[in-house]
């Protein structure tokens, strides 16, 4: 693993120094860089991209005779970082503290770093897939939404992409329970169904508050409702089996399941709770344009995420089960439904193995990730025929440790993990594809 370790951590302190936040995002640069590293290892490379500075990568290692196809893939785009907030230059990469600092060092140049190190290894060993191919993808734009990265790369290439089995970003670092530990494997995404609620009034000169009807005002029970409480849960197969692999008794009932988790770990209970159900977090407001005009319409923006499975109908019960029906409207600005892979797969079992092997007494669970990664993607695309989980696995550092510094100020990695994740991806590859006579 030392070696693995060594190459994973260089990898991942050149990579941060490629200023590749995103807008504008210009991952050509690191792209290209990659790109000769792995076509030097013997991968087969190509660079596409929507536009110029944009480009994404895939590199393939074929193997003796058809089969499966494994991705590893990953994204060099990043969120912006503000220098002044952070204790190291974000884009340093210095390593301080048993720690590699920088923008990406979670999210995500360090899986990006790990996959490559571990294809790099494979191949420079020699080792060929018995059966099947590799893939390394690395892509551009994740953080806006992919539409120059995964978006785009699988509809207008997808036989370059196409793959059986994908590991991506979403979970895998270790949440401690019970005096053990859970590996989480992202198995499903939460649908995105934001909506407005509009409230209506009379307009008139603010210096007569009462000569108007004041939309604004009409929100502040709205608000109220929203703060007062989340809706009923709507259990769906991945939260249930994330609860039954933590010990809890489900029986159909999410709200009893949830308190007795709280009852033990109050800090998980808070992460998973939001996997359980549609969740509600008003995000904007806005009423009149000007500071003396009574408004006459208010309007709330509402991000709404939905279990994967569920869609718009869910949605509109739930909203009606907390807001009531009167007083207001609603209009849906964005409807993306969940997504999600099967809970149990080769690829699981695999995982499964391999964290036993490592790390005896920890165990893998399933669970659900209330934003989006470019494997929803990889699932409309291809549908049944593609697997694809979220699993980067850290021992060192805890959920609870990394929650904090993703997107935020001194985001940074446990060098230690770099090599157990750099070991994982080597190890689960050759489980999956075998080894070459």
């Amino acid at each position: 693993m030392g070696d693995l370790q060594a190459s994973a951590t260089s990898l991942l302190q050149r990579l941060i120094q490629f200023n590749t936040v995103n807008p504008p995002g210009n991952e050509r640069i690191a792209q290209e860089w990659l790109a000769g590293v792995l076509r030097e290892a013997g991968f087969e490379v190509t660079l596409v991209g929507a536009e110029p500075e944009r480009q994404n990568l895939v590199a393939r290692l074929r193997g003796a005779a058809d089969g499966p196809v494994l991705a590893l893939l990953s994204h060099v785009d990043t969120v912006l970082a503000t220098p002044e907030e952070w204790t190291h230059d974000p884009w340093s990469g210095d390593i301080a503290d048993g720690c590699v600092w920088g923008r990406g060092a979670l999210d995500m140049k360090s899986q990006t770093a790990c996959e490559v190190a571990a294809a790099l290894d494979l191949a420079a060993s020699g080792w060929r897939p018995a059966a099947g191919d590799l893939l390394v993808v690395v892509l551009a734009d994740e953080e806006t939404g992919g539409s120059l990265g995964a978006q785009w790369i699988c509809e207008h290439h997808p036989d370059l992409v196409r793959a059986d089995y994908v590991l991506n970003e979403g979970a895998g670092a270790h949440i401690p329970f019970d005096g053990g530990r859970r590996y989480g494997v992202c198995v499903a995404e939460k649908g995105v169904f934001r909506f407005r609620v509009r409230t209506d009034g009379v307009a008139g000169h603010a210096s007569y508050p009462k000569m108007g009807d004041n939309a604004l005002l009409k929100m502040a029970p709205i608000l109220e409702k929203l703060a007062a409480r989340q809706p009923d849960f709507d259990l769906t197969p991945a939260p249930r089996a994330l609860l039954e692999g933590l010990g809890i008794e489900v029986n159909g009932d999410g709200a009893a399941a949830l308190e007795a988790l709280r009852a033990r770990d109050e800090r998980l209970a808070r992460l998973v709770e939001p996997m359980l159900g549609v969740t509600f977090a008003p995000t904007k407001i806005r009423a009149s344009e000007k500071i003396n005009v009574i408004p006459s319409m208010a309007e709330l923006g509402v991000d709404c995420r939905v279990p994967p499975g569920l869609g718009r109908e869910t949605a509109e019960k739930r909203i009606r089960e907390v807001l009531g029906d009167e007083g207001f409207s609603i209009e849906f600005a964005e409807q993306v439904m969940g997504n999600g892979s099967p809970v149990d797969s080769p690829l699981r079992d695999a995982l499964e193995r391999w964290v036993g092997a490592n790390d005896p007494g920890a165990t893998t669970i399933p669970v659900i990730l209330p934003g989006f990664t470019d494997s929803r993607t990889w699932r409309s695309t291809f549908g049944d025929d593609v697997v694809a989980y979220g699993f980067f696995p850290q021992r060192h550092m805890s959920l609870h440790d990394i929650a904090p510094l993703i997107h935020g100020a001194d985001e940074r990695i446990d060098v230690r993990d770099l090599g157990f994740a750099a070991q994982c991806f080597r190890d689960v590859t050759v489980d999956l594809l075998g080894t070459a006579a």
